[in-house]
């Protein structure tokens, strides 16, 4: 039974939207969580490392669930929609880039808070990936843009064709599959 002055009709309503933004974010995080665990992956062999670094692996995972809650708001916001009615390349590359803006600024102020909060300077709190210099961010921010493209063309196209067929297109038998002529 629903709340006293609420309909049910409009509980169910928002149970469903809860529930579809639940999942949005399921996707952005899984997706977000393969990348990161990649990249310290990567880092390790790079550092010549002869094991995984469970906490920077663990670090992965917290920061794949900070930054899909950052991306939902961002598209809560309507963040990028600039191109929306132009071919799909101009909408992928804007989002992707208005998107890297975004994580970027928000895990530099994130790195100087809590640097601050733990008694650094600002300058020491910037964070160490970025190796503190203007190169250090640009190459933070191109790899964070390519990490974005496939995510987000995936996204542009299932707006275009309906995400449920994008589904179909990607996840079932290919003599089951639309025929796209």
């Amino acid at each position: 039974m629903a709340e006293e002055g609420i309909p049910i009709r409009h509980e169910r309503h928002l149970k469903e939207k809860a529930f579809e933004e639940f999942k949005r974010f399921i996707v952005i995080f899984l997706y977000l969580w393969v990348v990161f665990g990649l990249l310290s992956i990567y880092k390790s062999i790079v550092l010549l490392q002869s094991h995984l670094n469970y906490p920077e692996h663990a670090f992965a995972l917290i920061n794949a669930l900070i930054c899909a809650k950052v991306l939902l708001i961002g598209e809560h916001f309507h963040l990028g929609t600039r191109f929306k009615d132009k071919p799909l390349v101009y909408p992928i590359m804007h989002k992707c880039f208005v998107f890297t803006a975004l994580l970027v600024c928000f895990h530099i102020m994130e790195s100087i808070f809590m640097g601050v909060w733990h008694g650094d300077t600002i300058r020491d709190s910037i964070p160490p990936i970025m190796g503190g210099s203007v190169r250090g961010l640009l190459s933070v921010g191109v790899v964070c843009f390519v990490v974005l493209l496939p995510f987000f063309a995936f996204r542009q196209i299932g707006e275009v064709i309906g995400h449920k067929e994008l589904w179909t297109l990607i996840f079932t038998r290919r003599e089951n599959n639309l025929r796209l002529t």
